[in-house]
Order: structure tokens, then C-alpha cells, then sequence
């Protein structure tokens, strides 16, 4: 694909044209920006997740817990970054992301951009296996690697099931928290890491779906332009009952009534969100199964919390 460059006319995937935006100042929102900060939050917050179910077993002090806690969110977000200095042409035939730092020219891709993630990731690593154990470092740079390599290079534009083993990046981060606790993780850190993996494709999929023409136009096989938008959300309906069923796992392995409740109530807010996607496919549903999803993942992590505080 020829790089659009800013202030340029470019053929669009599916005919017609897109015209690119001149690029703008370089500021620090604009650095920022690429690394996607609040996707790099929330997944430190499934790692803390991923601490608080082992917590009777917890042998990390409080530094230990931030510098993990600090070095997924650091790898995330490097991750995020080579998300976007790679994908940084397919970003400008969807207005949604044109306006991004390196689609945009805003800032270069150059090799010291590069050399900055790849550092970031590196020392994000290196502080975790130093100060915290090499088993919860091993699970920070399986989850960067997972987003940056796996789906970003390897099925982002292959397969409309990217997502599926993309999915596993969060997975990751759950299981570094748990081993920051007790790198010998317990059923119960397994059965988080399970939820984040069952999380992940409806999550992405309701997104997928309120944005299809976009996909569609820039060429990426996500789920509902294979499959159309219809099939999309009665899979992410599917998707979303499994999701719910597994939310419920951990209580086989001890935990107590604050992860049933929870498990309960954002699933069950999940699920009207997409039964109603899976009865009238459209951007206002599936916007809507989107911030579900978000609450019901809010909601479970509260209720692991709220469960390890009362053990």
C-alpha cells in the first residue's frame, strides 16, 4: 500500500477518495496520544486484578506491586505505540483514526521512534524482572508481544479471528499480576486470565461492528465485514453467555459473594446490551454492547477487589 502522505489526495480502499489532514503540531498530547494510555490503564487494572485473587498468598511488598503495576501499563502502552507507527497508512483511510500522530505526520516514523517503543518496552521488562520476579516479567512482555507481534503483524489483516488470540494480551496481564503475588499461580488467576480472553472478542467485535464501513474500506478482515454485521452479533451475543459462565468460575476455586454479585450484574447488563445488538444489528446497539462491556468488566475487577479486602 503507497504511504498517504499529510495534505494529499489518496485513492480509498473501496473507490473514491479520503482526503488526508495537513499534519499537525507535534505537542505533548500529540506524543501521548500514540500510546494509547487509557487501553495501557485498563489493562494495569486487570493485572491488579490479577493480584488481588492471589492476595492470601501475596509474598510482593507495596513497591513491588506498583513497579509491576507500572511496568504493564509501560509495556502497554508500548505495545499501543507500535500499534500505530505500523498501521499508520491503514490508519489514514479511516476517519475514525486519521487524525492519529504518525498517520498524520504529526510525527515521524522514523527508526528513532522505533528504537523509543522498542527501549520503552525493554526497560518495562527489565524493572519487572529486576524488582519483582522473572515470572510476572515473562507474563508483561507475553502480553506486549501478543498485541504488538502476534496481532498487529501477524493476523490483523489475515483472519477475522485476529482478535480471538489478540485477546490473549489481556490474558497476560492478569497472570503478571498473579505471579508478582506467587509466580506458582493458583486456579483462581487462571480462571481471571480466562475471563479476559472471552472478554476480549465481544469487547472489540461490538466496536468492530458500530465501525464496519471503515473496516471494510481500509481492507481489514474484522469479524462483520466476513461475516456481515448480522452473524457478528449473534456471535458476540454467543460470545457474551460465555463470558458470563466463566465470570462464575472463580467461585469454584473460593471466591466469595462480592465476585457472584458482580459477575451477575455486569453480565447480565452485558447480555441485554447484546441481545439487543443480536436483535437489530446496528451502530447505536453496538455502541452500546461497547460500553457494556466496559461496565461489565468494571464492575468484576471491583468485586475481585472487594473480595481480597474482606479475606
Amino acid at each position: 500500500m503507497p504511504l498517504l502522505t499529510p495534505g494529499r489526495i489518496g485513492r480509498h480502499a473501496a473507490g473514491g477518495t479520503v482526503v488526508v489532514p495537513a499534519a499537525a503540531r507535534a505537542g505533548w498530547r500529540t506524543v501521548l496520544g500514540i500510546f494509547k494510555l487509557r487501553i495501557g490503564a485498563l489493562i494495569m487494572i486487570t493485572a491488579l486484578g490479577g493480584y488481588a485473587v492471589m492476595m492470601p498468598a501475596a509474598g510482593a511488598g507495596a513497591a513491588e506491586v506498583l513497579v509491576m503495576a507500572l511496568a504493564v501499563f509501560a509495556a502497554a502502552a508500548a505495545a499501543g505505540a507500535f500499534n500505530q507507527f505500523v498501521e499508520a497508512e491503514s490508519d489514514l483511510l479511516m476517519p475514525r483514526t486519521r487524525a492519529r500522530a504518525f498517520a498524520s505526520g504529526a510525527l515521524p516514523r522514523s527508526g528513532g521512534w522505533l528504537m523509543a517503543i522498542v527501549a520503552l518496552l525493554v526497560l518495562a521488562v527489565a524493572a519487572s524482572a529486576w524488582l519483582v520476579n522473572a515470572t510476572s516479567a515473562a507474563f508483561t512482555l507475553a502480553g506486549a508481544l501478543t498485541y504488538a507481534g502476534v496481532y498487529t503483524l501477524g493476523l490483523k489483516r489475515r483472519t477475522a479471528w485476529n482478535i480471538v488470540v489478540g485477546g490473549l494480551a489481556g490474558s497476560f496481564a492478569v497472570l503478571a499480576g498473579a505471579a508478582a503475588a506467587d509466580p506458582a499461580l493458583a486456579p483462581q488467576a487462571w480462571a481471571l486470565a480466562l475471563v479476559l480472553f472471552l472478554w476480549t472478542p465481544p469487547h472489540f467485535w461490538s466496536l468492530a461492528i458500530a465501525n464496519e464501513a471503515e473496516y471494510r474500506a481500509a481492507g481489514v478482515p474484522m469479524l462483520p465485514v466476513v461475516l456481515g454485521p448480522a452473524r457478528a452479533a449473534r456471535i458476540v451475543h454467543v460470545n457474551t453467555w460465555l463470558l458470563v459462565a466463566a465470570s462464575l468460575l472463580p467461585l469454584a476455586f473460593g471466591a466469595g459473594w462480592p465476585v457472584a454479585a458482580g459477575a451477575l450484574i455486569g453480565g447480565a447488563h452485558f447480555l441485554r446490551r447484546t441481545h439487543s445488538l443480536a436483535r437489530a444489528p446496528g451502530r447505536k446497539t453496538a455502541l452500546a454492547a461497547f460500553f457494556a462491556s466496559m461496565v461489565q468488566l468494571s464492575i468484576l475487577l471491583a468485586a475481585v477487589a472487594l473480595d481480597a479486602a474482606m479475606r
